[in-house]
């Protein structure tokens, strides 16, 4: 049977990133040595898990869009795991154990400290959904339909990084202590 793939989204504008004083967009800011958007990369690969990049040349999409394009990409994978491409201390662990959720669920949606964070898995059976998103709103909407029907797993993770999302400098300025500090585990090469 085939393996979930981890959609990363970097179709965004990046916004408020800008402008909060940065020169650049977030994904390509630097922390610690790299670009944010590498770090996330690199919590994937180190999951094992194969990935699917959505950033398209010339333009942005939102939140939908980008969804619809990157499931759309790997229609044969048994599911998808939708990454936020701005969530560079995100665990390798954390990846790997939402895939595995959906062994028990065909939505998993992770949670730190009652928080909801990224990525949220959704199993083959919603291609269709997935595939028809457009739009900003992203898949909020199946996950709410999937929750009245049961098909949901809440899965508490003991890693802040699901959630600390880079949409300021501030937001950098704190990962990279984090990393400085080694409050994250994942050592960066």
């Amino acid at each position: 049977m085939p393996s979930p793939v981890v959609i990363i989204l970097a179709a965004g504008r990046g916004e408020r990133f800008r402008a909060s004083g940065a020169t650049t967009h977030k994904l390509d800011a630097l922390l610690h040595g790299q670009s944010v958007l590498t770090h996330v990369i690199q919590a994937v690969k180190d999951a094992g898990l194969a990935w699917h990049l959505v950033r398209p040349e010339g333009g942005t999409h939102g939140m939908g869009e980008s969804i619809a394009l990157g499931v759309s990409a790997a229609p044969h994978a048994a599911g998808w795991l939708i990454l936020p491409g701005d969530l560079p201390l995100i665990q390798p662990d954390s990846l790997r154990l939402v895939a595995e959720g959906l062994r028990e669920k065909p939505v998993v949606v992770p949670h730190y400290r009652q928080q909801q964070g990224h990525p949220v898995a959704f199993s083959h059976d919603f291609l269709p959904q997935l595939a028809a998103l457009t739009g900003d709103s992203g898949a909020k909407e199946i996950v709410r339909s999937a929750r009245l029907h049961h098909q949901v797993l809440d899965l508490a993770l003991q890693d802040g990084g699901i959630g600390h999302d880079i949409d300021t400098l501030a937001d950098l300025a704190l990962a990279e202590r984090a990393l400085s500090s080694h409050q994250w585990r994942r050592t960066m090469d």
